[in-house]
């Protein structure tokens, strides 16, 4: 099957590829634990299919080698070696993984004891059974491997080596193990031919290194052997390949005849020498060579020759002295490794005997001083490692000024190297020369850059020998040291110093810690590192705690418990006060960009920058806040030091931090959430430290926490407070009622407190808290989730602040989330909100007004001027008040009132009723009474009476139509359940509210229509006190006011006859009370519900008139007053509707009516004089009593002339010149065409006679309203005088009876004829109006047809004939041009008829 499968992913498509790998990748569990002839099988197929071209095919061998088989299988691992240089990523990973090739850090010894290697000897066994080449000589050898299948062979031979040495030392000796590091000498070897990449190189050569540091015979009598071929790789371009050759040919020397050696040392300081310029390469080889060779040929018996020993020195000397900065460091390190060994001596130089670093200190001091970092490392490394067996003051001190001459150098890597030489200096480092000479290992490496465990990195290697004769040298260079790092540096007032002083003196800790001398100085270092901590600078910080946890570790009992009492003090803020420091002008108060720039735009940090600019602002004083400030920083980076160093302690002080736990907790739990996140990731390490179970610690010290943050929420520091908000929000979450009952009232409190802070992370963080606590507040006071009891103590406690601290804050954030709180409350608390209900009630209807966007109310103040509908506006404003969650809130209220909670809701809601402001607020207030009326019914009772009285008032004083609207409403739904007689009195004063100022007339109209909608049963009982006050209303001149009692009446009328005969009695009282009141608008609105009355109901008013007549007759013998006409209008309508009664029953009262119409006629004012005059018309047409025409006649006539005069300006009537009719038209003061509409009514009421009587007055007016100083609408009332005229006598004309007036009649029309025709012909002529036009000509038509039937009279003189015809033949109007064909012929026929007759 897998034969199959692996076939198949070669010969497939890409398409079924996929498939078939995942099928392969699974049948390898099939496998698993198969007969080992199977396992057999599939190694050699595997091995086979890794060959393979196909991708797939490749993956799927190596994915079933690490699945199938243990670490120790070699075949499998052969098989993955092969795969970590395959060309894709993804098989290379996997061959990696097969491996286990874990990094080499402090942690890879453990590992490697957890993991079963193979045997070296088996693993080589297997390889070289696939390539048996690599058993052979190495010379002029071809790779047998790729490079990268090389180096991971080569890493994971040392692995196993490796390996195999840590689980049994003693095999060393044994023969086998013996020869299976040979053959792995001679595979890298092999790794080492020409066409290996330079990585392979290095690493195989390293790899000598690593067996020879642990098998060092072996590989020295092995290489003994092989100088040439070493020699040959000192030339090689890669550095870690020509110092691993370097060191690999010390190792060889130093089991080579001492003739041997010497000649070795001759040759390599010849081929340095020589005459012909060396290669780079070749001297930096010769170089490191030189001192491996010598170092180790100095450390055997005998030694060489001082004589060539002599040369060494000397040579070396010169390279220093003359060559580039890299040789002239691989020189001094060569003289380094050569003083491990044996003291340098003098050199004889002109005879004189001078010391080697004498000679060199010029050049090295500006070496020092050179760019080449890595150079500079060298030297200063090798100094220290010169002066180890240094006893010469000079050279000593030389050294020491050397090497402090780097204190403000700022590259890390100088410091640690410089901290190591000054370790060397001071003695007792705990490696020896074999160590440094004969490995890769370095102090910094093994205590990774200080920041390791010593216990671990130093303290399997035993210490170079120290001199007991040497105690005064040791003496001095250690009083030297500590007096440059306590008495310069470690309080220098410059940071480069300080860092550079708690590098040394950590080094000088961590290396020579076990030395009497540190042992003494443990207080003083204790010391400098907790001033240290507080620095700004992260490497003096973080080295400066790693200091305090090395001091602890090597301390006695004493130690730690002041060092743990010290952290303790520092990290909660009660540490002694640390030494002070002397500030000098360019001392850095704050990192350069921290507080920003200066005001000339230069940098900010240095003491004298600060000092200039408190001086340029004028206030001198601000440098002593800049000093706190600073002092803060240094405060807070302490605490993140201190925390670094505990964490590391904590571990190994155990139990004697439990007292301080007390104390720690709560700052801890703090730090935790600092706003840096160094400090964060600092308190997190001595939290994990301290505690084990983070979970029951904050649980056993929760009051305490919660206390101490409460309190560090007032802290002036901006950083604590937001730590502290962060930190509770963080540990109230899920509590219980019992554990955070008592600190709810402060935890909302801390809360709305953030919020309203001046620094946003703060509010954010106040924010977070607020939230936090929302949802735990809810949960508490939700019965369904929490007792009833322990929701009910929330409830009370919360709730209060909530509505007096959160929602009647200024701060809009605690506004918004007080709501949302108290809201989630009712509606998760149910009937436990009840206790809180008028409360929560008030507050909840004041913030409908208080929480509104202020820009409504500002665009409410000027929405005249917007154009915007206040109306419209203020329903926009309430319908957006009960979409928000205070209505929500409000509702959810409604739904648990009881009858217990009336008694404090009520008188509540009454004070809030008088007092609340604001459009939502009133409204909400009214509009919440109505829907409590409607959930608690006949509940309500006993209120009634006591919200009524303060409801009705407010309905009239609201300004808003919207909050009428609302408290009417209210005072309907109260009105439901009110006894009758409250019921009664109320109606009554809501119907005796039509009678005052407009806004009680809109609060009467208001309340009925809210009666109707919401009571309308109640309201039926009592519609003969409504209704008329509805129908007087409805003629009110405020078209408001009358639209709204308009609708009410539509609204209870289906038929207004009807309703106005069921009701007339009480109308009819009404309007008499109304005529009788002083009010204008009363009597106005009367009159004209008597004018309506007496429209629809006709003579069916008939039994009333005399009353009404009475009133009305005695209103206008008053004073004149503005809307006084409509009393005139309504004695017209009463007069024309009940003419039949009038004038039945009493003659007097019908003369009366027309004196005093008479005489109203004759008043002043226009507009009434009008109505006076319509008046007269519609009673003379009504009553048609013939006496009526002589009584007013003549007064008619007196006011033709009067306004006759008026319009033309001329003291005759019949004057002639007069302008054109347009400039007359605004000085008439009387309507002229009023006044012949009357006289057409008097001569429709009068007889022949009294016409014939008046004749030359009627042809005087007639003539006069025809001239042109008159507007074409007196023509058109001239033009009906004339018809009704000429309808009148042809009444006489054709009734025989009346022949005694005859001659009269003659008379009369030939005037017409003569007179005035002509005249009706010159208006058609000179009006240049249609309707003239029509009017003229049937006037005209009708004075020709009255002559015609008079044939008595003689026509044949006709003065207008021919502008007759004209006239017709130009006439546009088609009805007046058919009127004008009628008159021509009506003309034609009297020419006709005229001679006949005579």
């Amino acid at each position: 099957m897998a034969v199959r499968l692996f076939d198949a992913l070669s010969v497939e498509t890409q398409y079924f590829r996929l498939c078939i790998q995942e099928a392969t990748n699974s049948l390898a569990t099939a496998y698993k634990g198969a007969p080992s002839t199977v396992l057999k099988d599939l190694e050699t197929l595997l091995l086979k299919y890794t060959q393979e071209e196909q991708s797939e095919v490749r993956f799927c061998a190596i994915r079933w080698a690490t699945s199938l088989f243990e670490l120790q299988h070699c075949p499998s691992r052969y098989i993955c070696m092969l795969g970590a240089a395959d060309i894709k990523l993804d098989i290379r990973e996997i061959a990696f993984e097969g491996l286990f090739l874990v990094e080499d850090d402090g942690s890879s010894m453990s590992k490697i004891k957890q993991l079963h290697y193979p045997k070296l000897g088996d693993m080589l066994d297997y390889i070289l059974s696939q390539q048996p080449n690599l058993s052979e000589s190495a010379v002029d050898q071809k790779l047998q491997f790729p490079s990268r299948t090389y180096l991971v062979i080569i890493e994971f031979l040392l692995k196993c080596f490796e390996s195999e040495l840590e689980h049994n030392t003693s095999i060393k000796g044994l023969s086998q193990f013996q020869s299976s590091v040979e053959a792995m000498c001679l595979l890298l070897e092999h790794a080492m031919a020409y066409e290996g990449s330079v990585e392979l190189h290095a690493k195989a050569s390293n790899a000598l290194i690593a067996i020879g540091s642990r098998i060092p015979e072996l590989v020295a009598s092995r290489y003994a052997k092989k100088v040439p071929w070493l020699k040959q790789l000192l030339s090689h371009i890669d550095l870690d390949t020509r110092e691993a050759a370097a060191r690999l040919l010390g190792i060889a020397s130093s089991v080579l005849p001492i003739d041997a050696s010497c000649a070795l040392i001759s040759e390599i300081i010849a081929s340095v020498r020589g005459i012909n310029k060396l290669r780079f390469e070749v001297q930096y080889g010769a170089l490191c060579a030189l001192g491996y060779v010598t170092a180790n040929c100095m450390s055997t018996k005998p030694a060489i020759p001082e004589e060539l020993f002599q040369t060494t020195l000397k040579l070396l000397v010169d390279v220093v002295n003359s060559e580039t900065a890299t040789l002239a460091s691989v020189a001094v390190q060569a003289l380094g490794h050569i003083g491990l060994v044996v003291a340098l001596p003098s050199l004889i130089v002109e005879s004189s005997s001078v010391d080697i670093l004498v000679l060199l200190q010029e050049r090295l001091t500006k070496l020092l001083k050179g760019d080449d970092s890595k150079a500079i490392q060298k030297i200063i490394i090798s100094i220290g490692h010169i002066c180890v067996n240094e006893t010469s003051s000079a050279c000593l001190n030389i050294a020491l000024e050397l090497i402090f001459s780097l204190s403000r150098s700022k590259v890390e890597d100088i410091l640690f190297a410089a901290g190591e030489a000054l370790s060397f200096l001071w003695g007792g480092v705990p490696v020896t020369a074999d160590l440094i000479l004969k490995t890769n290992y370095s102090l910094s490496m093994a205590s990774k850059f200080l920041m390791g465990d010593p216990s671990l990195s130093l303290s399997t290697h035993s210490p170079i020998e120290m001199n007991e004769a040497n105690q005064d040298r040791d003496a001095m260079v250690r009083e030297a040291i500590t007096k440059k790092l306590f008495d310069e540096l470690l309080y220098s007032t410059r940071k480069e110093d300080r860092c550079a002083g708690t590098v040394w003196l950590l080094s000088i800790t961590m290396y020579c810690g076990h030395q009497p001398a540190i042992q003494k100085m443990l207080p003083e270092i204790q010391e400098a590192f907790s001033h240290l901590l507080g620095e700004q600078n992260e490497l003096t910080q973080e080295l400066a705690s790693q200091g305090m946890s090395v001091v602890y570790e090597i301390g006695d009992v004493s130690m730690k418990g002041n060092l743990v009492n010290a952290l303790v003090n520092t990290l909660t803020g009660s540490g002694k006060k640390k030494r002070a420091i002397k500030l000098a002008e360019d001392s850095e108060v704050f990192q350069e960009g921290v507080i920003g720039e200066g005001l000339s735009g230069g940098k900010l940090s240095t003491y004298k920058e600060l000092c200039n600019v408190a001086n340029e602002m004028g206030q001198p004083d601000l440098i002593y806040k800049f000093m706190d400030l600073a002092n803060y920083q240094t405060s807070l980076n302490s605490k993140r030091g201190a925390a670094f160093g505990f964490s590391k302690i904590a571990k190994q002080a155990g139990d004697a931090l439990k007292p301080h736990l007390r104390s720690l907790v709560p700052r801890l739990v703090r730090y935790q959430y600092d706003p840096d996140k160094n400090v964060q990731d600092a308190m997190s390490h001595i939290w994990k430290s301290l505690v084990e179970d983070s979970k029951k610690t904050i649980d056993e010290h929760l009051d305490l926490i919660i206390d101490d943050l409460l309190i560090q929420c007032g802290s002036r520091l901006w950083r604590t407070r937001e730590a502290s908000c962060l930190a509770l929000a963080d540990i109230i979450q899920g509590r219980k009622f019992d554990q955070v009952g008592k600190h709810l009232r402060k935890l909302w409190s801390a809360a709305f407190r953030a919020m309203d802070d001046i620094k946003e992370t703060v509010r954010n963080s106040g924010d977070k808290l607020c939230r936090t606590l929302m949802s735990l507040t809810v949960r508490l006071s939700d019965v369904t989730l929490t007792d009833v009891s322990d929701a009910s103590q929330a409830m009370d406690l919360v709730l209060p602040f909530l509505l007096t601290e959160g929602i009647l804050s200024k701060v809009d954030s605690i506004r918004k989330a007080s709501i949302e709180v108290v809201m989630k409350l009712a509606k998760g608390a149910g009937i436990a909100i009840r206790p809180h209900l008028s409360d929560l009630v008030c507050c909840m209807l004041e913030s409908l007004s208080s929480l509104e966007d202020q820009g409504l109310n500002y665009v409410e103040l000027h929405a005249a001027n917007a154009g915007i509908q206040t109306e419209k506006l203020e329903s926009l404003r309430i319908s957006i008040a009960k979409g928000s969650p205070m209505w929500e809130t409000l509702d959810l209220c409604i739904k648990v009132v009881d009858a217990g909670s009336l008694d404090q809701l009520v008188p509540r809601l009454g004070q809030l009723v008088r007092s609340g402001v604001g459009l939502n607020t009133r409204v909400g207030v009214a509009s919440f009474i109505t829907l409590l009326v409607q959930e608690v019914g006949v509940e309500i009772k006993p209120y009634t009476s006591k919200l009524l009285r303060l409801l009705f008032p407010v309905v009239k004083d609201e300004k808003s139509a919207a909050s009428k609207r609302a408290f009417a409403d209210a005072c309907a739904v109260l009105l439901k359940h009110t006894v009758a007689s409250q019921a009664e009195k109320l109606i009554d004063d809501t119907a005796a509210l039509h009678a005052g100022d407009r806004n009680a007339q809109v609060a009467c109209a208001v309340l009925l229509k809210s009666y109707s909608s919401k009571a309308s049963d109640i309201l039926d009982g009592y519609l003969a006190a409504i209704l008329p006050v509805i129908f007087i209303s409805r003629f009110d001149d405020d078209k408001h006011v009358s639209g709204l009692f308009e609708e009410l009446w539509e609204e209870h009328t289906s038929s207004e006859r009807v309703a106005l005969q069921l009701y007339l009695a009480e109308i009819v009282s009404l309007i008499c009370e109304s005529i009788a009141t002083s009010s204008w608008a009363s009597k106005k609105k009367a009159a004209q519900a008597i004018t309506k009355l007496s429209e629809v109901l006709g003579e069916s008013l008939a039994s009333y008139y005399n009353v009404l007549l009475q009133f009305l007759m005695k209103e206008i013998t008053s004073r004149l007053w503005e809307g006084k006409e409509a009393l005139l209008y309504s004695i017209a309508a009463l007069c024309v509707s009940c003419h039949k009664a009038i004038s039945t029953d009493d003659s007097h009262t019908l003369n009366e009516v027309l004196r005093v119409v008479s005489s109203a006629c004759t008043k002043k004012a226009k507009k009434y004089r009008e109505a006076a005059l319509s008046c007269l018309e519609q009673v003379l047409k009504a009553f048609g009593d013939e006496e009526f025409f002589n009584e007013a006649f003549p007064m008619l006539y007196d006011m033709c002339n009067a306004s006759a005069l008026g319009a033309s300006g001329k003291a005759t009537l019949a004057g002639s010149g007069a302008k054109a009719e347009e400039d007359h038209i605004e000085q008439v003061h009387v309507p002229h065409e009023k006044i012949l509409n009357c006289m057409t009514a008097c001569i429709h009421v009068a007889n022949v006679k009294d016409i014939h009587e008046q004749q030359k007055n009627l042809m005087q007016v007639l003539t006069t309203a025809l001239s042109p100083g008159f507007p074409w609408t007196v023509k058109i009332s001239a033009f009906s005088l004339i018809k009704e005229l000429g309808s009148s006598v042809h009444k006489v004309v054709v009734d025989p009876q009346q022949s005694n007036d005859h001659a009269n009649i003659i008379l009369l029309v030939r005037e017409l004829f003569h007179s005035v025709a002509p005249l009706v012909v010159e208006c058609i002529s000179t009006v240049k109006v249609g309707q003239v036009h029509v009017a003229a000509s049937e006037c005209l038509l009708g004075i020709m047809k009255l002559y015609g039937d008079l044939r008595s009279i003689n026509c044949t003189n006709v003065q207008f004939e021919g502008t007759l015809l004209h006239l017709y033949e130009v006439e546009k109007n088609g009805e007046a041009k058919s009127l004008l064909k009628k008159c021509v012929d009506a003309l034609e026929n009297l020419k006709l008829e005229c001679p006949r007759d005579n």
